[in-house]
């Protein structure tokens, strides 16, 4: 396919049987990929913001695979589908539906008995979706969006910034999100909590 993908630390590799889900066979560098992931990604901002939302919606997992495919279904056939692979991060691949519901569930009860502040609670979200790793890419980038969805669609607050720069690619930004993201696994959330609101 001569797919010349060079992920960068924390990215979750493309294997060769997930590169051939790939619907523009035109691309074939990863700033290309970038280019029309991000395109994609835009469209699922409008569609969201056209939208109305609850807690019983966001906390589904039929929400949360539409979410994927309207971020990605332009560019990657298996977009919103559960991956079907393991990977270097994330519950083995059989145990992705089980682990999302009880996720869901314990957002569910978070939210009806206010366990959490609005910030920590879309972020312990975030983080938790993502150490989950349901899809075969692209888990980070919705995890934040989700993030965002709950702050914004729930509590009616302003969405993160995210660190107000560039996540994807390497950079003094991106390795302080990294950071976070490694004290978040150790248990201490609130490197992350501050760094989404930077």
């Amino acid at each position: 396919m001569g797919l010349n993908f060079q992920y960068i630390s924390g990215q979750t590799p493309v294997d060769e049987d997930e590169a051939l889900g790939l619907l523009i066979p035109s691309i074939t560098w990863r700033s290309e990929l970038d280019e029309f992931e991000q395109q994609n990604i835009e469209e699922a901002m409008l569609w969201i913001a056209s939208k109305k939302m609850n807690a019983g919606t966001v906390f589904s997992d039929s929400f949360i695979k539409l979410l994927h495919q309207k971020m990605f279904g332009y560019v990657w056939k298996w977009a919103g589908e559960f991956r079907k692979s393991n990977k270097n991060i994330g519950v083995d691949k059989w145990q992705i539906p089980v682990a999302l519901k009880t996720l869901c569930d314990d957002a569910l009860y978070w939210n009806e008995k206010s366990i959490y502040s609005p910030d920590e609670f879309a972020i312990r979200f975030k983080h938790r979706i993502v150490s989950i790793h349901c899809f075969v890419n692209g888990n980070g980038r919705h995890s934040r969006l989700l993030a965002d969805i709950i702050i914004e669609k729930l509590y009616n607050l302003p969405v993160f910034t995210w660190g107000a720069g560039d996540l994807i690619h390497s950079g003094d930004i991106r390795a302080k999100y990294l950071r976070a993201l490694n004290l978040a696994d150790a248990g201490d959330l609130s490197a992350l909590i501050e760094f989404a609101r930077s």
